[in-house]
């Protein structure tokens, strides 16, 4: 099936990242969520995003309104069944991911790929939610979207060949670097790079050192572009905490237990960036 059409669910950063890039690339784009409001915001940091290309001269203001109307909000779930491909990006939850690509699954056309951006979760385990497994597929984008090479195409148990090859030519075509994991609790870059994250707030809850210090030491002594926690608080505090909880549960291996201190900043409301305060205050 030609894809000329995507619905993107879910309007959070990860979301309005990928329908940013979507339609960039020439793409129509349905972006779905459960309130005007999100997707209000959404399509404000998608515009915010490209006024600032445009101030660099690396996208024209024609290409910028061209882009834009591309893209179209609605809050109906099912509205993704004009689509030639769905990405789903919402929270780390599975019982909501399940209920969508039940929802999915009905609704869409036949032959219709139903990919998850999840961090995480089993693709196996989403596939066996649909009577299309072997068009479902991981399609984890990293964080920002429209900055960020790297796409891990998740093949899961039943994944097939076919639908593998139809992601992977996607995200070339998005301008992106498709790298293929098999389906396993986190993946390559979160199996990594969580239990970092969740060590360094281990560092600091047993006063090794206080949170600049563990970040210029990753920076300064592992030429890591951002420290550990300030990458914390890019992604999400709550996105680590439900991340290191699946290793956890999946793997069972007491090594990626989450931290104390990681729970109470997400139990307290300071989730990083995206709140205002997490390992550091922001704007």
């Amino acid at each position: 099936m030609d894809i000329s059409k995507i619905a993107v669910i879910g309007a959070g950063t990860m979301g309005n990242g990928i329908a940013h890039v979507c339609a960039m690339n020439g793409y129509e784009v349905t972006l779905i969520d459960v309130k005007e409001d999100f997707l209000t915001r959404a399509v404000k940091t998608i515009t915010k995003n490209c006024d600032r290309l445009v101030k660099k001269e690396r996208m024209t203001v024609e290409d910028k309104d061209a882009m834009l109307a591309r893209i179209t909000t609605t809050t109906t779930l099912t509205d993704a069944s004009t689509a030639d491909f769905v990405v789903e990006a919402v929270l780390e939850d599975l019982d909501l991911k399940k209920t969508i690509f039940q929802t999915l699954d009905s609704c869409c056309k036949e032959g219709v790929i139903l990919a998850s951006n999840t961090s995480s979760i089993s693709i196996a385990t989403i596939a066996a939610q649909t009577k299309r497994p072997g068009s479902v597929v991981g399609m984890h984008f990293m964080n920002p979207v429209p900055m960020m090479k790297l796409v891990e195409i998740v093949k899961g148990l039943e994944t097939t060949d076919d639908t593998l090859k139809t992601v992977v030519d996607l995200a070339t075509k998005l301008k992106k670097t498709p790298v293929t994991v098999n389906d396993y609790p986190g993946f390559v870059a979160n199996r990594i790079l969580m239990p970092m994250i969740n060590e360094a707030v281990y560092c600091l809850m047993e006063g090794v050192a206080e949170a600049e210090a563990i970040d210029t030491v990753m920076k300064l002594g592992c030429a890591h572009p951002m420290g550990p926690l300030f990458l914390g608080d890019l992604i999400g505090l709550d996105v680590c905490l439900a991340i290191m909880e699946v290793l956890h549960n999946d793997l069972g291996d007491s090594k990626y237990r989450p931290c104390p201190l990681l729970r109470n900043k997400v139990a307290a409301g300071q989730l990083g960036r995206k709140s205002g305060e997490g390992f550091y205050k922001y704007d």
